[in-house]
């Protein structure tokens, strides 16, 4: 594709922008990159001022406003200049300088760098991003901005080292490509597919593409054919009408043939056209008008006009068989078009001064629901996962559209139930949920809904609100956050118990009996926001409180003697050797809470893991693919996480299953030790098939040290498999 001028990106500006002060303003903004990426080159060679110029020439073709044209122009300009945020608000206003950082700070997230060996470390940073990505851009022309910077620099992706190709590449097929779908802008989102599909597999780009190519001519025959039939059946029922072949993406067609298992001649969109009338009501009548010429394929039949889709895309598709094949049809207005191929563009492209100016994040929450969920969900989420998951989970992947009793569309993920329903429409509606009435019958709720579905959640005020079971139902992120949420309050009775257990085992241990009172507990502990003896309890259990201090407090005895004194420091001690507290270990709403890594399967700082409330003996942590955890009461579970990543010494057994030949042993040992393990103890044995069993028990600092030393000793000539150990 040519390189666009600046002069030709004006000219594209001109065909809508008219006011001469945006113009000068645009221009300006062009001297201003200009003079500060002065002497810079892209990788190619070429001036860098190239691809500021190139970025705002894709938003021109999509018709974006001065503010957008501005900030594509001056993109680079904070990360990559001696330019400030200050210099680009007093030249250019605060709403130009504010996309243009904010198109700079998604620009500093990037992967840290991936191989095949490292493809599930991949997907977690590609996740981190796209909740980065949402969450930072409240105005979504940063968004659009970095879509088109994202494109230029796909269209010029051969220019950098193969590794580099591959690692943008996959971020483009993860994250951008998805945000241009959920945004509408399909073929922006279809060149970037494309794109990235021909460097992370290009054998399979170049057999589908070499398909495509050789059909061409049968198919383009085949579709003229089609489409003089239809322009003749239209015309002679007075339709204004006008009929265009449609073009599938390489992509989409490896997408269909993979979801749906099928053979390239078997995807039926490859005979494809799309019907342009002229109204809404002209939709209908031209679908009716043709489905009584040709006979339509049954169940292939989607409404989209009546029913958008969550991008704002609308169409009416059938499929019919004529001549023997069988054609996708799309009929749609002008419009429709439009906003089918531009999405969110289509609606805030720019009006001139005097226009009535909505702000853009408003408008586009209003526009796109998915947008204002993921906004509001952002300001009331304490948890980045959890705003990450929902993004991930329930935005991107919304393809069921129901309706509630009023009429009003609820996108939801494939597999969802009339739990993710209810918890969507509101918490409290979700928490107070009893029954499910789906299309008129009463339903479980399990039940997994469709398109189409009409769903009526029956609530009541004696519900015994969310269990554990109720995780197991639903789909959705969002409704599992609340759900645990709401569990995760409830634990408060676990931790209560353990608070009346460890008071009443220091009253006997010292001979001491305290009638308890809510005023009496309010008297001596208001001062630590106690009221009742309920919060002494819960106090005690979450170890903010020592039972030994409550009950010091109680009776009015703050002084020790030194026997005493020694004794409760020494009985302190044990305690806590015994309990191997981990203080790398946080546990959400508990100050300091009592805290042992498990025996029975050695999690070390990076493992996921999980808090288990143990009676008497504080919160165990397992890895989360323990399978002791299965056999453990649900209600005890508790949210950990790892403090750092940076600590002491952990052991870890891993056993190697290897050739037996001269010097492996020393080669694995020397390698492991060269990584930065610490050898404790080696073993080595013969199975029966005559293969070396190698046990070794390695000291690491994290589970990144571990991954790295693994993927070392994977290298050692002779090595056939690795596997850590629980224990």
């Amino acid at each position: 594709m040519q390189t666009p001028t600046f002069e030709q990106l004006m000219e594209s500006i001109r065909t809508y922008v008219t006011d001469e002060e945006d113009l000068a303003r645009i221009e300006e903004a062009y001297a201003f990159a200009l003079k500060h990426h002065e002497g810079q080159e892209r990788k190619s060679g070429e001036a860098y001022i190239i691809h500021p110029v190139s970025v705002a020439y894709i938003l021109s073709e999509y018709k974006t406003d001065p503010t957008t044209l501005m900030a594509g122009l001056l993109h680079d300009c904070i990360e990559d200049t001696s330019a400030s945020y200050d210099d680009i608000e007093k030249r250019f206003g605060e709403e130009v300088a504010l996309v243009t950082e904010g198109v700079t700070k998604l620009g500093q997230y990037k992967f840290k760098g991936i191989s095949d060996a490292e493809e599930e470390k991949q997907l977690v940073q590609a996740k981190n991003y796209q909740k980065m990505l949402l969450a930072m851009a409240k105005d979504i022309r940063v968004i659009i901005v970095k879509l088109a910077d994202r494109l230029h620099n796909m269209r010029t992706l051969s220019n950098l080292p193969e590794e580099k190709q591959l690692r943008i590449a996959r971020e483009t097929l993860d994250i951008f490509a998805p945000l241009a779908h959920r945004l509408g802008m399909y073929i922006l989102k279809a060149e970037l597919e494309d794109t990235s599909f021909k460097y992370i597999k290009p054998d399979k780009y170049r057999r589908i593409a070499q398909m495509i190519r050789d059909t061409r001519q049968s198919r383009e025959s085949d579709l003229d054919e089609m489409k003089g039939k239809l322009e003749t059946l239209l015309s002679s029922n007075h339709f204004e009408f006008d009929v265009k072949g449609r073009v599938k993406n390489i992509y989409s067609v490896y997408k269909k043939m993979q979801d749906r298992n099928k053979e390239f001649d078997d995807i039926y969109d490859l005979l494809a056209l799309r019907i342009i009338v002229k109204s809404v009501e002209a939709c209908y009548s031209a679908i009716g008008v043709i489905h009584s010429k040709f006979t339509p394929i049954p169940n292939r039949f989607k409404d989209y006009i009546a029913m958008p889709k969550p991008n704002l895309y609308q169409s009416l598709h059938t499929s019919v068989i004529a001549q023997g094949k069988i054609y996708e049809i799309q009929i749609r207005t002008k419009e429709m078009d439009r906003i089918a191929e531009y999405g969110i563009a289509a609606h805030w492209a720019y009006k001139e001064k005097g226009a009535s100016k909505v702000p853009m994040t408003e408008m586009v929450s209003k526009k796109l629901k998915w947008y204002g969920e993921l906004i509001k969900f952002t300001e009331e989420s304490e948890s980045e996962e959890e705003v990450l998951n929902l993004l991930r989970d329930d935005i991107f992947h919304s393809n069921v559209y129901v309706f509630t009793p009023d009429g009003d569309i609820i996108d939801l993920p494939k597999g969802s139930t009339p739990l993710d329903f209810a918890f969507r429409i509101h918490t409290e509606i979700g928490i107070k949920t009893v029954g499910a009435i789906v299309n008129g019958k009463i339903v479980p709720l399990e039940y997994k809904l469709e398109t189409g579905d009409v769903i009526q959640i029956k609530t009541s005020k004696n519900s015994f609100g969310p269990n554990d079971n109720w995780l197991k139902i639903v789909k959705t992120s969002g409704a599992k956050s609340k759900i645990k949420n709401y569990l995760n309050k409830q634990r408060r009775d676990v931790l209560m118990d353990m608070g009346r257990e460890e008071l009443s085992k220091e009253m006997e241990r010292r001979e001491q009996k305290v009638q308890l009172t809510d005023k009496l507990c309010e008297e001596h502990f208001q001062h630590k926001g106690i009221k009742s003896v309920d919060d002494l309890y819960y106090e005690i259990g979450k170890n903010t409180i020592t039972a030994q201090s409550a009950l010091n407090t109680l009776i009015e005895k703050e002084d020790f003697d030194e026997a005493q004194l020694i004794e409760s420091i020494n009985k302190r001690e044990q305690q806590r050797r015994k309990q191997h507290t981990d203080s790398n270990i946080v546990v959400e709403g508990l100050d300091n809470p009592s805290v042992k890594l498990s025996n029975c399967c050695t999690p070390i700082p990076g493992d996921p893991i999980k808090g288990y409330i143990s009676k008497g003996s504080g919160i165990a942590v397992h890895r989360s693919e323990c399978k002791n955890l299965q056999n453990l009461d649900s209600s005890r579970f508790i949210d950990v996480k790892w403090a750092s990543y940076e600590s002491d010494i952990h052991s870890v057994n891993l056993k190697l299953i290897v050739m037996n030949r001269d010097n492996i042993l020393a080669e694995i040992i020397n390698t492991t030790t060269t990584h930065g393990g610490k050898i404790d103890q080696v073993t080595a044995s013969t199975n029966k098939r005559g293969e070396g069993v190698i046990k070794v028990k390695v000291g690491v600092r994290n589970r990144s040290e571990l991954e790295n030393i693994i993927l070392n000793q994977q290298k050692v000539g002779g090595v056939m498999n690795i596997e850590r150990l629980m224990k």
